[in-house]
């Protein structure tokens, strides 16, 4: 007997990241094309494409003219995750609560290393 059932419907999410996932395999910049490919999924070229342009939307890739296409690389994921800092920072109303809240809530190391980069920034702007 045939199993007629529909392949269960991927979130965005989980479709975004499986996108980023093989863009960070790539050796370089990928194309669309290269990306479906390397998911070896039934995902329309249409598909990889929007999704694509999602993250770039929301600052997750980049991508540079390749011919008649557009060739694609994911961005830094350190950048990515301090840009996600500010924007979570920036949409609270008691900046210096959050800060506190995210400065005691590090371990010792962590706490030093952001001293150290905050001393290094200061000496930056001094120069």
């Amino acid at each position: 007997m045939a199993d007629h059932r529909r392949p269960r419907r991927r979130g965005q999410g989980e479709l975004e990241a499986l996108v980023l996932a093989a863009l960070r395999e790539a050796d370089g910049p990928a194309t669309a094309g290269w990306v479906q490919e390397r998911l070896g999924e039934d995902l329309a070229y249409t598909t990889v494409v929007t999704i694509l342009t999602r993250l770039l939307d929301k600052g997750e890739v980049s991508r540079e003219r390749a011919g008649r296409s557009f060739a694609w690389t994911p961005a830094d994921r350190a950048g990515l995750a301090a840009r996600r800092m500010r924007g979570v920072l920036d949409a609270e109303s008691d900046r210096e609560a959050v800060l506190a809240s995210f400065v005691t809530g590090l371990d010792p190391a962590d706490e030093r290393l952001l001293r150290d980069l905050l001393s290094q920034a200061r000496a930056a702007d001094e120069v």
